[in-house]
Order: structure tokens, then sequence, then C-alpha cells
């Protein structure tokens, strides 16, 4: 699967691009199927004190797949994404028919 990373409006980062690199490797050899993911990380000014967040776009058989997070921490905002994706990827795989 090609993974393409993309940070706006912070500096980009290299342990959390490795972070996500070893998470999506999972999602990969769960689900072989999966041709692309789109990775955003981007922060926002926000009152409530968060504003870090992962959008993660997976391309696949069938209709896009996305997912995001807006929490204080980039890890916790990508952790949750992953987890939103891994139940959507059950679905997903639960239509496929097996002949």
């Amino acid at each position: 699967m090609e993974v393409q990373v993309q940070y706006q409006k912070m500096m980009t980062s290299e342990a959390l691009t490795e972070l996500l690199m070893k998470k999506m490797e999972g999602l990969e050899k769960k689900y072989s199927w999966l041709i692309k993911a789109n990775v955003l990380f981007k922060t926002e000014n926000d009152r409530t004190g968060e504003g870090k967040i992962c959008e993660i776009e997976l391309s696949a058989p069938g209709p896009r797949i996305f997912a995001k997070s807006d929490t204080d921490d980039f890890e916790k905002s990508m952790s949750e994404t992953i987890e939103d994706l891994s139940r959507q990827l059950e679905k997903r795989q639960a239509t496929f028919s097996t002949h």
C-alpha cells in the first residue's frame, strides 16, 4: 500500500511518520486489498485546547474510506482515526463475497 503523508500548518515530524507507518503496516497486513492511504496532520486554533487533527483517506475496492479525529495530541488523534478505519474496514470486508 502506498502511503502519502502531509503536514499542514506545522513542521514535519519523522517520529510521527514512523509511528504512522507502523500502524498502517498493521492495517495492510490485515487487509491486503488496500491500495493507497492519504494522511493529513494539521493544527487548528481551538479554544478548548484541542486542534491536533489527523485525517486518513483509504483507497480500496468500492467507495473510499475516510476517518478524522481532533484531540489535544497527534498520537491520540492518529490512534482514534486508525481505530475508526479498522471498524469501517471490518464492515467492508464482511460485504466481500467468498467464491
